[in-house]
């Protein structure tokens, strides 16, 4: 009795000293934090002040705070609230609940804090998805711990109250010279001590970093038990000298928004966090003459949480201030309304530089990415273009959940979310472009086979993928395109594919830039059935004997498929009066610049391998024959570049790991477009490009792995330069070594001329540090895109009366049309392909306002010119 006594006076003093000395601070007060659980109904999202990992295992429901399942390190972070590097106190306490008491032999099932939790960046983002601290709480056993379980300090009894209810309080604070740690446990009342520990610190050992509570259940995965609920927490506290409060921190229930121009309609969807669906909506709102004026509304999708608005007539000659607002649920008597802002810039139609970023592979390796989102602001782009791979199945830990459907839709917006959180504040005053790849929908290679489903037979591995089509249900896979590309303009094509899956394959008119935007896998032909006997896995012939530049190009396999080609005969030739160039944005490139040891020829390699040092050279590399590259099929692929060639676009692609700029050979060398396929945001599968024999027609000066070359499958490219990754002694070396970055590219409306950038994340242009990878900046023309040699020319046109028309050539003898470009000033010299032909010449203000047209032309035998005058 006496020592019971004397623990609750010990208790009593040090709650005593701790007052007293917050007493001192100012701050305690406006830092304190109290948790606010309530809601009218279960809501997996917890709070904009929160971040749960991962989120599909915790709710909110009758004020209480519940991990759903008994697992490891599922842990709740609070955002809002950070315990800073000065000296001084941290309190914090939090009732408790524990309905999974299921000891171990380590006595390793706990459930309690994380305290000073930090991740490797620096960054509040990192520290919620990656952070590491100081953990302290109370086992399933009953047994109080700080960082260690080797203390054994349960009571009778102790046990048996953990589901009843605990209150469970962490304090900090300088003692003598070092810090003293006290961990007590209360009964629910909070006023009933029922044990404590206590651990001293050193002074370099002191604390910084998130609050964090945790559940933590080590279990195997077989254990059925994995799957119930393990805890409920209420009434969390914080308070202390050493916390400070960071509201700009706080992360929705508006997410973060993407959204399109052109030809004067807006399409905005802002990403809402998991909220109880109801009858509450979404509203997007202007600013006008300093007022904010709704100007639509929309519910939120019960799958995708997305609220998706439609303006029509949009006034682009000016920046608009918008804001998407909600009402969050706080209970029956309080909803707290919570907005997201940002701009709606002026159409740069007058800006004479228009500026791509583009971007790929976004793997978790550097989240939140803050290198790249400061640089690429420095660059102000336009336009921002994500190719794919946006997410990847272990972005954020803890796998991926392919199963039951609510839990597995869950599991990807989480990823999403990731995805957002670091790009939104440069998402937010841009248009911008996301299409969905292959790790988006949860493959590691995926051909869509027109959107059939993958064999059930074969599960969820590469046999599965192989086989062609989608191996996660149509219904999941229309969410994940809906969160990525609800806001492009409407589809070419809105007809689903097989599975009621649905298009997204369009055009954008903006800047005074068309650009066609396209699904490069979704009716991609599956190579192991039209292949036997290369014997495909994954994506690679094990066959070694099978020559896939005379075998592989076989009858019956589709590239982009005869819908996308229908589209882009359409795109090619529909020039506005805005329209001054052209891009082509997509998955990937349609080559393979990669290359392997001739003994690693069916792709099994580690990645690190990949890795030379600088000045080194992969002596014995082979060119590679990925079937998930597009260079396969050969005969699709060159349809598609004919296509695209007549608009003179350039072509700015991902997902290969690794950035090059190449132009595209179909019958020749050059006779194509050039592309840009950009390096990956981080990148866990490095590739490289070191082929055994140097480069024909090379530029002396440059590289051996540059000049004329045949990829894997044969086909014909240019290479003018690649990120080759390369060992450096800049850290992380996970990041920096594998070639990671960004690319730029500029397209001058006014000369025409494309610059191709392709920037390393240790860049650094606003501080001075502007230093491209090895060969960039390339400059080219935009009549360099169409690289067609001439057998001959049409009459030189001299044009009165306009600058900058349109030109359609269109060969009457075949009746079809060559290309569609507006020239560069009042004079053009069309060139043509069959000296025996005749040909059609149309001269307007747009393809829909031909002005002039000129018949039964035939090629040049001596130079000549026409004048034209058009009257506008």
């Amino acid at each position: 009795m006496f020592k019971l006594i004397f623990n609750r006076i010990r208790v009593l003093y040090l709650l005593f000293v701790i007052v007293l000395f917050e007493g001192c601070n100012s701050n305690s007060t406006k830092n304190n934090f109290t948790s606010d659980f309530n809601t009218t109904s279960q809501r997996t999202w917890i709070g904009p002040e929160y971040w749960s990992n991962p989120l599909q295992d915790w709710n909110v429901e009758n004020g209480e705070l519940n991990c759903l399942v008994s697992d490891k390190n599922r842990n709740v972070h609070l955002l809002t609230k950070k315990i800073d590097s000065n000296s001084g106190t941290i309190n914090t306490s939090v009732q408790i609940k524990v309905h999974q008491l299921i000891e171990s032999k380590k006595n390793e099932n706990w459930v309690g804090f994380s305290i000073g939790s930090k991740g490797e960046f620096n960054d509040f983002r990192d520290n919620a998805i990656f952070g590491k601290g100081l953990n302290a709480g109370v086992t399933t056993r009953g047994d109080l711990f700080i960082g260690t379980f080797e203390q054994k300090t349960s009571k009778p009894l102790i046990k048996n109250v953990l589901k009843r209810g605990v209150v469970l309080a962490f304090n900090y604070a300088p003692f003598k010279s070092n810090f003293k740690i006290t961990l007590s446990l209360f009964d629910i009342t909070g006023k009933k001590l029922l044990n404590k520990i206590e651990k001293e610190l050193k002074p370099s050992e002191t604390i910084h970093g998130d609050i964090v509570l945790v559940s933590h259940y080590n279990l195997k995965k077989s254990d059925k038990r994995r799957l119930q609920k393990s805890v409920s927490f209420s009434n969390w506290q914080v308070s202390g000298s050493k916390i400070s409060t960071y509201n700009d921190y706080k992360f929705g229930p508006i997410l973060f928004s993407q959204y399109t121009l052109s030809r004067k309609v807006l399409k905005l969807t802002a990403q809402m966090a998991p909220v109880i669906l109801g009858k509450e909506k979404v509203y997007l709102e202007i600013k006008k003459e300093n007022k904010w004026i709704v100007i639509d509304s929309s519910s939120i999708d019960k799958d995708a949480r997305t609220a998706t608005f439609n303006v029509f007539n949009w006034k682009a000659e000016k920046n608009i201030p918008y804001r998407v607002s909600y009402k969050i649920d706080k209970g029956i008597k309080y909803k707290e309304q919570c907005f997201w802002e940002g701009m709606i810039r002026k159409d740069p139609v007058n800006k004479e530089e228009f500026v791509v970023a583009g971007f790929t592979g976004n793997d978790h390796l550097g989240f939140p990415n803050s290198d790249i989102t400061k640089q690429v602001a420095y660059h102000n782009p336009d336009l921002l273009f994500f190719s794919g791979d946006q997410i990847y199945e272990p972005s954020g830990g803890f796998g991926v959940q392919r199963s039951p459907y609510d839990k597995a839709t869950l599991d990807y917006l989480r990823k999403w979310y990731m995805f957002g959180w670091a790009f939104r504040d440069l998402m937010k005053d841009r248009p911008t472009i996301s299409i969905t790849d292959d790790h988006d929908v949860y493959h590691g290679n995926i051909w869509g086979a027109g959107g059939i489903a993958t064999p059930k037979e074969y599960g969820q591995g590469a046999k599965a993928q192989d086989a062609g089509g989608y191996k996660m249900p149509p219904k999941w896979v229309n969410m994940v395109q809906k969160t990525q590309t609800s806001h492009f303009p409407n589809p070419f094509d809105p007809t689903p594919v097989k599975q009621g899956i649905n298009t997204y394959y369009t055009d954008m008119d903006y800047g005074g830039v068309s650009f066609a935007i396209l699904e490069d896998r979704k009716f991609k032909s599956a190579p192991k059935g039209l292949l036997p006997k290369a014997n495909i896995w994954n994506g690679w012939a094990q066959n070694k004997k099978f020559d896939m530049k005379t075998e592989g190009d076989v009858k019956g396999a589709t590239l982009l498929g005869d819908r996308q080609l229908l589209f882009l005969n359409h795109w090619v030739s529909d020039w506005s009066e805005q329209t001054t160039m052209k891009m082509l944005l997509s998955q990937t490139i349609f080559a393979n610049v990669a290359t392997l040891p001739k003994e690693a020829m069916s792709g099994a390699i580690i990645p690190t391998l990949r890795i030379m040092h600088e000045g080194d050279y992969a002596e014995n590399d082979r060119p590679v024959a990925d079937l998930d590259s597009n260079g396969w099929p050969q005969t699709g692929r060159n349809k598609a570049l004919k296509i695209i060639r007549k608009a003179f676009a350039v072509h700015l692609a991902g997902d290969q790991h690794l950035g090059s700029t190449i132009q595209y050979g179909i019958d020749d060398w050059g006779d194509g477009g050039f592309a840009l396929c950009v390096p990956s945001i981080s990148n866990h599968w490095p590739r490289r490009w070191y082929p055994l024999e140097n480069g024909i027609n090379r530029d002396p000066n440059k590289p051996k792995y540059t000049g004329e070359f045949e990829d894997g499958f044969g086909n014909k490219m240019t290479v003018y330069a690649v990120s080759n990754p390369t060992f450096t002694d800049k850290k992380p070396s996970r990041l920096h070594d594998r070639a990671t970055g960004y690319g730029i590219v500029r397209l001058n409306k006014r000369t025409r001329e494309i610059i191709l950038e392709c920037w390393p994340r240790s860049a650094n242009p606003a501080n001075g540090n502007k230093d491209q990878y090895k060969g960039w900046p390339i400059t080219i023309k935009q009549e360099q895109n169409y690289g067609r040699k001439a057998a001959s020319y049409l009459p030189e046109l001299r044009i009165n009366g306009v600058e900058n028309p349109i030109v359609q050539v269109i060969d009457e003898t075949i009746n079809e049309i060559l290309y569609t470009i507006r020239i560069n000033g009042k004079t053009f010299k069309p060139k043509v392909f069959n000296k025996s032909h005749t040909y059609t010449l149309k001269i307007g203000l747009s393809t829909n306002n031909f002005k002039i047209v000129k018949r039964n032309l035939s090629p040049l035998k001596k130079e000549t010119f026409l004048v034209i005058n058009i009257n506008e």
